[in-house]
């Protein structure tokens, strides 16, 4: 595998890294969620923090319980991160209430950095992780704060009504995800039949079209947390939006090559995996 890049870590002057807020829940398995975000983070050079929405009991078998944090809980994590830290970029991953969705997408509003939404719907087993009466928060509050929306398919279907078969399909699924106010949308094709993985970046102007070789390993829980985490993380490191999404296609490439088995289900990807 390529070896993705890395940002440059600070020299030994006491400057520090580039600083990657996600907005998520919590994976107890540590495949996805908040766990992949900081993993991916550091495996790619930057200082990850968190803002912890939902606390789940999940496993490589799926999820047995998800509780959603209240929103000044949620609202003070951003707060006391943002205020003293700062953000060079932000990725959202499960919001799981139309009030949570709402508080994270006033708080993005204020934010001068790029945000990476992860439109989380449901976990890779199936388990629904977004209240259906949330939809129309992220369609309306969420997706316009969006550098980047970065829905699989079966989330287009949910937040556009486009369903996705081919590459012909994930043109239109670009314009409608378009519409609800992003400035950028992949779309990603990995549940697409075919020898290639291909997702869609475009912004409603430039197409790039993203192919990578389908690996034969269904160890894949959190790929789409990873991706869009490497993609804030590109972000905060200076890259423009097509060599961010570029570069994190090759690391979660190489991370879903080499996912492993965990727990008698689903492991995960391997954020590690370009350290050797």
């Amino acid at each position: 595998m390529v070896q993705p890049p890395r940002i440059p870590r600070p020299s030994h002057d006491g400057s520090a890294p580039v600083r990657v807020l996600t907005v998520a829940g919590s994976d107890s398995g540590g495949g996805a969620g908040i766990q992949a975000d900081l993993k991916t983070m550091l495996a790619l050079g930057a200082h990850g923090m968190s803002v912890i929405t939902a606390v789940t009991a999940q496993n490589s078998l799926g999820v047995q319980g998800a509780w959603e944090l209240p929103a000044e809980a949620v609202r003070a994590q951003f707060r006391s991160v943002a205020d003293d830290i700062g953000v060079q970029a932000v990725k959202t991953g499960m919001l799981a209430t139309a009030e949570l969705v709402e508080t994270v997408a006033a708080l993005l509003a204020e934010l001068p950095a790029p945000v990476v939404v992860d439109p989380v719907g449901v976990s890779k087993h199936g388990d629904p992780l977004l209240a259906a009466e949330a939809l129309d928060a992220v369609r309306t509050k969420l997706l316009p704060t969006a550098t980047v929306a970065t829905p699989n398919l079966d989330e287009v279907a949910q937040l556009t009504g486009v369903r996705v078969e081919s590459e012909d399909d994930q043109r239109r699924a670009a314009g409608a995800v378009l519409g609800h106010g992003p400035r950028w949308a992949l779309i990603k094709g990995g549940h697409l039949p075919g020898g290639e993985a291909v997702d869609l970046l475009t912004d409603g102007t430039e197409e790039h079209w993203l192919r990578a070789p389908r690996h034969d390993n269904r160890h894949t829980h959190g790929t789409g947390c990873t991706l869009a985490a490497a993609i804030a993380t590109y972000l905060a490191g200076g890259y423009e939006v097509p060599e961010a999404v570029a570069a994190a296609k090759e690391y979660v490439t190489g991370a879903i090559a080499a996912g492993f088995p965990l727990g008698a289900g689903i492991g995960p990807v391997d954020h590690g995996w370009s350290r050797g």
